[in-house]
């Protein structure tokens, strides 16, 4: 039988192997998924496995015993005296044991209920943790690609069911198997003929239903990166950051327009595999109920002809529907494990993304000459450094010494390269070639946690976290965010005493207005206690600031880096700033354009040279006249 193509996807190969190939080879993860759960829940999934084979022989109890007592009514039917009696008291046995039988299965059916139930809830928060972890493992690079959101989208999409599902459809097919063997041994007393049309009559639709959920998984995981620009609109239009320009531009009927128009065609394709699945599904399913009515009415004649009893007739309609059921059941079950396979398949790709450097750093480029020195400071060393799936640099022969203590300010266009020249020292980026030195040392030789305690950065995109204020300072350095006198020092240094005095519960105000009683900063606000942030770090000696008064009056900045100039006395301080009086503070001062250096001296020197930095002061300069 030709099944009809599903919607056409465009992620599926030509070349792609054979249909049961793929389901046979889909299910390659269910292994480590019951390694997941067993880890999460151990003594819930013994349970649930004890509970699965109650399961399984209560039914067919249940239908043995209801043969018993069809034959003891037409026993005691056509009986009188003693043998009537007996009949009677049989009947009334065996009522009752099914009455408990079926008590029984109720309290099972509940009891499998509550503990998947359990086990879910605990699978799916050690899953989320386990996609944190990994996600806190990663490099900067992988944030700013936008395959690696579609893996983490994809991950996060099923993480919290198909598990879970997967495991369900494991112990489904257990317990299916061992109903199916107890109604099968039943039938088989009347024709093993009806036992192979049991088996064969549900295989059509099975197939057809695989072939949909692959084809359902194959066109989700293609649009993943429509399914983010539909959450991104979302964003869009009902958050707080993105408001008073949604408003004021009345950008609102064009995002929700857009917004419309990718709901639409995802509901259109949605629709459309929806209901092809569900007609072809119902019209194979129709095979199964012919063998049921074929079995039916081989089972009445039998009766009728007096080959078999009543009890016997009632018994084997009841088993063959129940085995058709149960047979079925494992058919869902398996094609239920081919798509959460295929799935999990997502989930598993995330977790296993490799999250080592060495590979980046083993280049020719960079493994060539590496002499040991002897020195303190910060030396950038020919480094270079291309974006992912990018072609132009971003730097390129960047070859610089910064000596220990000594002031630096970055100058340049935006996109000149200043911001990825921080992120390299912090080693937030990988230099593509060459390499950047601490103290004579290769930064990728340094323990990370070591050296991000000898720095202290804010980024002119620091975050403004929904947490109290204490917590906002206080994350610059995470094992003293109790520390009321550190948080304290770090408050004044960063110029953000005057207001946090103004606040009423102080230190543990919550800021933002996500949340009940949160306090709304102004910019200027905000970016003080971004540099109280940066102070944390009292031990380190090298502090970082990208743009840290660019929402500051004239008088608090100049109040900030006279603080600043004080602050950093003996330490490596660099500093990215347009503002030239700012600038002019440093001890040296470098030009970057087009990813590369193309200047640097003192202010004097570099204003006397009359090139690109001179060019840009007078023109600054130029603005205040």
């Amino acid at each position: 039988m030709k099944f009809p193509h599903p919607p056409p996807v465009k992620s599926q190969r030509k070349d792609s192997p054979p249909f049961f190939t793929r389901v046979a080879g889909s299910f390659s993860h269910t292994p480590r998924t019951l390694a997941l759960a067993w880890r999460s829940s151990p003594g819930g999934l013994v349970w649930v496995a004890l509970l699965v084979v109650a399961s399984s022989v209560l039914p067919v109890s249940v239908a043995w015993v209801g043969k018993v007592i069809v034959d003891a009514v037409v026993a005691a039917h056509g009986s009188t005296g003693a043998i009537h009696d007996a009949a009677v008291t049989k009947v009334w046995h065996w009522v009752l044991v099914e009455c408990g039988l079926v008590v029984g299965m109720g309290l099972v059916e509940r009891s499998v209920g509550l503990v998947r139930q359990l086990v879910g809830s605990r699978l799916a928060i050690d899953l989320a943790v386990m996609i944190m972890e990994k996600a806190l493992t990663l490099d900067l690079r992988h944030f700013e690609d936008a395959p690696f959101y579609d893996k983490l989208t994809r991950a996060r999409r099923e993480a919290s069911s198909r598990p879970l599902s997967l495991v369900q459809q494991n112990f489904q097919i257990v317990r299916s198997v061992l109903t199916l063997a107890g109604y099968a041994a039943l039938l088989l007393s009347f024709s093993p003929w009806v036992v192979a049309g049991l088996l064969l009559a549900g295989v059509p639709a099975f197939v057809a239903e695989a072939r949909f959920s692959g084809a359902a998984y194959r066109l989700r995981n293609w649009r993943s990166p429509d399914a983010r620009r539909l959450n991104y609109l979302e964003y869009v239009i009902g958050n707080d950051e993105h408001a008073k320009e949604v408003k004021l531009f009345g950008l609102g009927p064009l995002l929700l327009e857009r917004y419309q128009k990718l709901a639409e065609m995802f509901f259109v394709e949605d629709r459309k595999l929806a209901v092809s699945r569900a007609g072809w599904t119902f019209l194979l399913s129709l095979i199964s109920t012919a063998a049921f009515y074929g079995c039916y009415v081989a089972v009445a004649l039998g009766a009728a002809a007096g080959r078999v009893s009543l009890g016997e007739m009632t018994l084997y309609v009841v088993a063959f529907r129940q085995g058709q059921g149960a047979f079925q059941s494992i058919l869902s079950a398996l094609g239920g494990m081919y798509e959460d396979n295929l799935y999990m398949a997502n989930l598993f790709e995330f977790l296993d993304m490799p999250t080592g450097r060495d590979a980046e750093r083993l280049t020719p480029a960079r493994v060539a000459a590496q002499p040991v020195r002897v020195e303190k400071g910060i030396r950038f060393e020919g480094v270079g450094f291309r974006y992912p799936g990018k072609t132009e640099w971003a730097l390129r022969g960047v070859s610089v010494f910064i000596p220990e203590g000594q002031s630096l300010a970055l100058v340049g266009q935006n996109g000149a390269g200043k911001t990825t020249f921080i992120k390299l020292l912090t080693r937030l980026y990988e230099p593509t070639e060459g390499r950047v030195l601490l103290d004579g040392r290769d930064l990728a030789d340094w323990d990370e946690a070591a050296l991000r305690r000898r720095v202290g950065v804010i980024f002119q995109d620091f975050n403004q976290y929904q947490f109290a204020l204490r917590e906002n300072v206080g994350f610059g350095s995470v094992e003293h965010v109790t520390d009321d006198a550190r948080i304290g020092r770090a408050v004044d240094r960063g110029g953000a005493r005057e207001f946090v005095a103004t606040l009423a519960a102080g230190l543990e105000t919550q800021l933002g207005h996500w949340f009940n009683d949160g306090a709304e900063l102004s910019g200027g606000q905000w970016q003080r206690v971004g540099l109280a942030r940066a102070f944390m770090r009292e031990e380190a000696d090298i502090l970082v600031l990208d743009e840290p008064t660019a929402a500051l009056d004239a008088e608090a900045e100049h109040a900030i880096f006279e603080r600043f100039r004080t602050l950093t006395r003996g330490r490596t301080a660099i500093l990215i700033s347009h503002r030239f009086p700012t600038v002019r503070m440093a001890d040296r001062i470098l030009v970057i354009e087009g990813g590369a250096i193309r200047e640097q001296g003192t202010h004097a020197e570099l204003l006397a040279n009359g090139g690109i930095y001179a060019r840009l002061f007078s023109l600054q300069a130029e603005g205040y006249r």
